[in-house]
């Protein structure tokens, strides 16, 4: 089974990937847990040229080749060699957040960017977590991180709250795969309710 997590920035998204995979190796599955942008070491390249720096430092379009490119790697290095081996990938992101980072935030390129993950990906997660949250709770804990990887926090907070809008809508628009979990909860709230609904998908 494949997982993704969504979500804006600083929803909890990361947090929660890695708690899934404690709960489901404890339950004696074999998990593969992963990241995009990144995930095989090309496309760790890739992560950081476009999530470092300014945030004019890419068009919206040079984006979407940059960020097809690591997940067509990432694909063929990770994620299919460990399904056909039997594992559970979880995935944190995968191609709904270039539909609404790179399809949203600058224009409207949607089209462009399902256009390109039919031809180069071909592939949909068998279920997905998007793990709502304010968005200024988001953002202010994102940029708390005080990491390097800033460049989308950059853009504003007007830009998480678009996202936050395009998330729930992306959820209604894939309702056989997208559950949409609220994040302003406790950690162990949210990963209860989480570990629940990937146990009943798993068996």
């Amino acid at each position: 089974m494949f997982i993704t997590f969504e979500g804006i920035d600083g929803s909890g998204k990361s947090t929660q990937a890695r708690r899934l995979a404690e709960h489901l190796r404890a339950a004696g599955h074999d998990v593969v847990l992963t990241r995009e942008p990144g995930g095989s070491p090309g496309a760790e390249e890739i992560r950081r040229l476009v999530l470092e720096g300014d945030p004019d430092r890419w068009s919206a379009e040079t984006e979407i080749l940059l960020f097809t490119a690591a997940r067509c790697d990432h694909l063929e290095r990770v994620i299919e060699p460990a399904l056909a081996a039997g594992k559970v990938v979880i995935s944190d992101r995968f191609a709904d957040s270039t539909r609404m980072y790179q399809g949203l935030s600058r224009g409207d390129l949607r089209g462009v960017v399902d256009k390109l993950h039919s031809l180069m990906i071909g592939r949909e997660p068998d279920l997905t977590f998007v793990i709502d949250m304010d968005p200024d709770t988001g953002l202010a804990r994102a940029r708390g991180r005080n990491g390097t990887e800033e460049r989308f926090e950059d853009f504003g907070a007007g830009l998480q709250h678009r996202m936050r809008d395009g998330f729930l809508a992306l959820a209604a628009e894939f309702p056989g795969r997208c559950r949409v979990i609220d994040g302003n909860r406790p950690p162990d709230v949210v990963a209860a309710e989480i570990a629940a609904v990937a146990d009943k998908a798993l068996a």
